[in-house]
């Protein structure tokens, strides 16, 4: 039964990474990216239509809440075919909170009628009224119909329409909506702290999956620039010094995906919440090291060229540099993978 079963997932797996075409062109064709750097509100609608229409958006959701029911394994191999492709796409954030959404809410997301996203907060207190205090800052957030607003242990659905804040470019062309909250009406969400943790540890190791595609994609590119590129009369990719960084690259990557893999498996088999974070940390902190040094010598290996806006390389870098702030950053993960491992020897 056993062997049912892996052979079964491995081909949901296939299935997911082939449907993923979708969105991301078999020849790399990063227009559609580019047409939406720094364009309206950040987000392409008929994109998102496809998104919901494939149901990605509730891949991790319950059956019985209209979902797939699919586990990690298979979410992360998904989202590492879009990060091959840039796709721009809110995937991983709407999908990890989409299980805290009220029916009412929930319904209208997974069909792609509504959009909410995540946003993380500073000082976010409701008074007695049950109104917002604080700030808070929401990737895309100009494209959102409700803001999903979270601290530690609480998580409040703010409906955005009539609701402004201000729009800061990122580098890969989005924006993130900083949120000044006056006593603006919201919803406490009925979710416990544990809740709340497991979906951002579930995020977290969706951003390293992405950041494994993106990687990735950068690699390829590289490598077939250096197959055609001469100097003195050869191909570039022929000299023993440039091949070294290229393996010592590809062993980045190598070491991320298994990661990656192994996180994701582990999590399936619902490990102790004390590893399964030590294991999520980890695998956050190597994929976004990994990710930003092979995108930064992939616009080396390409020269000059590399860093002008024109080269499709350096969208790679800019991506990486966003993505690797999603939900966390470098330090933070760092810090929280000393904290377990100091708690866990105290407590051995």
């Amino acid at each position: 039964m056993h062997d049912v079963d892996l052979a079964e997932r491995r081909e949901r797996v296939t299935m997911l990474r082939d449907s993923a075409a979708a969105l991301v062109p078999a020849d790399g064709d990063l227009r559609r990216v580019r047409a939406w750097r720094f364009a309206g509100n950040g987000l392409d609608a008929q994109a998102w239509a496809l998104v919901c229409e494939m149901g990605w958006p509730g891949l991790r959701l319950a059956e019985e809440q209209g979902g797939s029911g699919l586990g990690l394994c298979e979410y992360v191999a998904l989202l590492e075919e879009l990060g091959k492709g840039l796709a721009p796409e809110p995937l991983n954030e709407v999908a990890c909170l989409v299980s805290l959404l009220p029916a009412e809410w929930r319904e209208p997301v997974l069909r792609g009628e509504r959009l909410v996203l995540p946003g993380h907060g500073a000082g976010l207190v409701a008074d007695h009224q049950g109104r917002l205090l604080g700030q808070a800052k929401v990737s895309l957030g100009k494209a959102a119909h409700g803001w999903l607003l979270m601290n530690e242990d609480s998580a409040w659905l703010v409906d955005a329409q009539g609701l402004e804040g201000q729009a800061l470019a990122t580098q890969d062309g989005g924006h993130v909506l900083a949120l000044a909250l006056n006593g603006v009406p919201a919803q406490r969400l009925a979710s416990s702290p544990e809740q709340l943790r497991r979906v951002r540890d579930e995020a977290a190791l969706g951003v390293a999956a992405y950041l494994l595609g993106c990687m990735q994609g950068a690699f390829a590119r590289t490598l077939d620039y250096l197959k055609v590129r001469k100097q003195f009369g050869r191909e570039i990719g022929s000299f023993q010094a440039l091949q070294h960084r290229m393996v010592d690259l590809h062993i980045q990557i190598e070491l991320s995906r298994a990661l990656v893999e192994e996180t994701a498996a582990c999590l399936d088999r619902s490990v102790a919440p004390g590893e399964a974070q030590r294991r999520i940390y980890a695998t956050r902190v190597q994929a976004g090291d990994a990710a930003l040094r092979v995108c930064r010598e992939a616009i080396q290996l390409h020269g000059a060229i590399g860093y002008t806006d024109e080269a499709d390389i350096g969208l790679f870098l800019r991506r990486v540099l966003v993505a690797a702030s999603a939900w966390g950053t470098q330090g933070g993960y760092r810090q929280g993978y000393a904290r377990l491992i100091a708690e866990e020897a105290f407590n051995g």
